[in-house]
């Protein structure tokens, strides 16, 4: 049919035919309204991709059925459409592209497969998994680029009463899209999970003094000696058949309490003792030989406190682990109510934890909110205030990273210590009238 001006007089005036049709804009090239037999109609693009000749076969773009859009809006739109074909884009192919992406749970997958089942250790994926999880929850079903920042904000603001895990989970995202770009999963541009203000942390630094951890130690050899007192709940009806208040102790498994030992005496992680094997062990060097840790492979210095630790504990036949867990067994409810008995473990498997034993070694020693990675930064307080210098104390820990180490820094008083004592015996003497103190005399500056 012959070309007509586009407006919503000539288009209300189109009547459907037996076929489908297109009625062609006479002054913008390529803009129509098709119109089907039924009635409905839409606005379309017609082109040639890439400039090509009629060699090249049209491709056709619908814009949006009439009605829905106006035909201003529709030229508008063509005309910019149109003007992108001139500069080489093929609109129909990026349509057909965009309706291939991924969805945000199938980017999650993609992820999880590769990068974190893939690279990642065990307990690192944990809270990737989780933040994948509350990803997918909230937009699995979103093209994975039409995801917005403003959505992730509002994710991320949603997890505000736990400012770290919402940082984490914040990261995790970014990480992700950044992946997704570089597998080509995703259009390179902007990463939706960047430029969004993070929660602020506080870092929580809890260093058992000299005083304190002498009531760690006395609970310890409680525990391991005559036994912690356990409590009962009275108001219970099986409480009448517990022993007498004072028959209520148990001794704790004394791989657990080596397991404390150890952390408190080497700085290292709780999974790095848990999973140490006795084969890791160098007695003539006096090192523990870590073959995977969080940071890769890594020696853990023994004192000799700590490899009479070791000596002290029994080897159990067929298990590698120096903290052994115990095979499967029916629980005591004595040690019930110490909260420091084992669950069920394979044989020849480490210790799962140490949460029940370390609660209980806590309330016997009166230590209120230390957790059992607070013996690892008290090892390092340790060694900070004994001025031995932060690479050493770093090496200790295991850190790659200086900063990591920088944060004990504030504890190394020594020499503050001996600056204000020199100062204060300078001043004093002054004070005093004493001409035989020790008054440093300030350097002139020089000119």
């Amino acid at each position: 049919m012959p070309a007509l001006r586009i407006t919503k007089r000539s288009v209300d005036a189109l009547q459907a035919g037996e076929r489908p049709f297109i009625a062609f804009d006479s002054d913008l090239a390529g803009f129509g309204v098709r119109v089907m037999p039924t009635g409905v109609m839409s606005y379309v693009v017609e082109y040639r991709p890439h400039g090509g000749g009629r060699r090249v076969a049209k491709r056709r773009v619908t814009i949006g059925k009439v009605g829905a859009v106006t035909p201003e809006q529709a030229r508008k739109a063509a005309a910019d459409m149109l003007a992108q074909v001139r500069l080489g884009a093929d609109p129909a192919a990026d349509k057909a592209s965009q309706r291939q992406a991924a969805t945000v749970a199938e980017l999650v997958e993609a992820f999880r497969a590769e990068h974190v089942e893939g690279k990642l250790k065990a307990s690192s994926g944990l809270s990737y998994r989780a933040a994948l999880d509350r990803l997918t929850a909230a937009h699995g079903s979103l093209k994975a680029e039409a995801l917005t920042r403003g959505q992730v904000a509002t994710l991320h603001s949603k997890m505000r009463e736990s400012p770290y895990a919402a940082n984490r989970a914040l990261a995790t995202w970014s990480k992700m899209f950044s992946w997704g770009m570089k597998r080509g999963l995703v259009r390179k541009g902007e990463n939706p999970a960047r430029e969004i203000d993070r929660y602020r942390e506080d870092k929580r630094e809890r260093f058992l003094t000299s005083e304190e951890l002498a009531r760690l130690g006395d609970a310890l050899r409680e525990a391991e000696t005559v036994g912690l007192v356990y409590q009962v709940d009275e108001s219970k009806l099986k409480a009448k058949h517990a022993p007498k208040a004072e028959n209520r102790r148990v001794k704790l498994d004394p791989y657990a309490i080596a397991a404390i030992r150890l952390l408190i005496l080497t700085g290292a992680r709780l999974r790095e003792v848990l999973d140490a094997r006795w084969s890791q062990v160098d007695p003539e060097r006096g090192v523990l030989f870590l073959e995977d840790s969080k940071t890769g492979r890594k020696p853990v210095y023994l004192s000799a406190a700590a490899q009479k630790v070791l000596a002290a504990l029994p080897r159990i036949e067929g298990n590698p682990f120096i903290i052994a867990g115990h095979g499967p067994r029916k629980k005591r409810e004595a040690e019930k109510g110490a909260k420091g008995s084992d669950s069920d473990t394979p044989q020849g498997s480490p210790r799962a934890d140490l949460k029940k034993p370390w609660a209980a070694v806590c309330r016997a020693a009166g230590l209120d909110g230390v957790r059992l990675h607070d013996l690892r930064h008290s090892f390092a307080s340790f060694g900070a205030g004994a001025s031995l210098g932060l690479p050493i104390i770093g090496k200790l820990l295991g850190h790659t990273q200086a900063a990591t180490t920088a944060r004990y820094a504030h504890l190394d008083a020594d020499p503050l210590r001996r600056a204000v004592d020199t100062i204060g015996s300078t001043i004093v003497a002054a004070m005093d009238g004493r001409k035989g103190g020790e008054v440093v005399p300030m350097k002139k500056a020089a000119k």
